[in-house]
């Protein structure tokens, strides 16, 4: 099976990989990629000159947005992941910001949470929000709801990761070391946070950890015995900018870029209290620096 499918999973934050070209299930596909696309949210952004032009290969960069939705609540983006992809160098670059950042939201003339942008502004405020953080466009943006991950986990016959820490939550007791999860499991194991000596940065550590092993267990054939089931879980819980013809260009020309994932993290912002709140306050030389990287990657001057 080809890098396609690890693709879809990619973009979509874990969406089923590869478009196979049988007609049946790439028609299938694209009835779905259509059902997810939002077509207001906003095309080009202001720190483009020109739209990104994936056929000439263009770097691109995406959001990705996992959110909390519950009953009579928006919910918050938990989860803000911003990926680079640059096919000259054949590479990603990953970087994930700290929910609770301290920052500007556009939009309302505030400054709060970074993942309070979703609950005031929807996909939009959160996407015009990390740009203005991170000064670089924002090309493409998917929104998940991570209910969908504990579904989408269990589709894939479950993961398995390598735990640094021991610790219980929800009931459930992770071990070090080599570790199997299921949906439910695995949903329980990305949100702790209390737990962690690291924080929300041993929780980012985790995100990541699952995501790549669904990335893996997304490109086995059980998950394409299943393809349709999940694409009822995506028509469900995911929604992007990005159209059926945009994601078929980036998996024709920029596949190889899974080959290496550079991880960017942020580490000498600290934890302050404001106004009896507790917020993540960036290193300003550090957050500068990150976007002088991504920049380059995106062969920005």
């Amino acid at each position: 099976m080809s890098k396609r499918m690890i693709w879809i999973t990619l973009i979509s934050c874990f969406l089923l990989g590869g478009v196979m070209y049988a007609s049946s299930l790439y028609n299938d596909v694209s009835v779905a990629i259509d059902t997810i696309h939002e077509p207001d949210i906003r095309k080009i952004s202001k720190l483009r000159k020109t739209e990104v032009e994936l056929i000439k290969k263009e770097p691109f960069s995406l959001l990705l947005l996992g959110v909390d939705e519950r009953e009579e609540d928006v919910g918050r983006s938990d989860t803000i992941i911003v990926l680079t992809v640059n096919p000259t160098t054949n590479s990603i670059k990953m970087v994930s910001i700290p929910r609770d950042t301290y920052t500007e939201l556009i939009g309302i003339d505030k400054v709060d949470k970074i993942n309070h942008a979703y609950a005031f502004g929807g996909i939009e405020m959160s996407l015009h929000s990390v740009e203005n953080l991170l000064n670089i466009p924002i090309d493409y943006v998917v929104q998940v709801n991570m209910e969908s991950f504990l579904q989408i986990v269990d589709v894939v016959g479950g993961v398995t990761v390598e735990n640094a820490n021991h610790f219980t939550e929800n009931g459930f007791t992770f071990n070090e070391g080599n570790i199997n999860l299921n949906g439910e499991q695995a949903l329980s194991y990305v949100r702790m946070r209390m737990s962690d000596p690291l924080g929300d940065f041993g929780r980012q550590a985790r995100q990541k950890q699952v995501l790549q092993a669904v990335l893996k267990e997304g490109a086995s054939i059980n998950s394409l015995l299943n393809y349709k089931e999940l694409l009822s879980i995506f028509e469900k819980n995911i929604r992007t900018n990005m159209t059926f013809d945009q994601i078929l260009n980036i998996q024709k020309g920029y596949k190889n870029t899974l080959n290496q994932v550079d991880t960017i993290s942020f580490e000498h912002g600290e934890g302050k209290r404001i106004d009896g709140i507790w917020y993540y306050v960036m290193d300003e030389e550090e957050l500068e620096q990150v976007s002088l990287q991504l920049k380059e990657h995106l062969e920005i001057d």
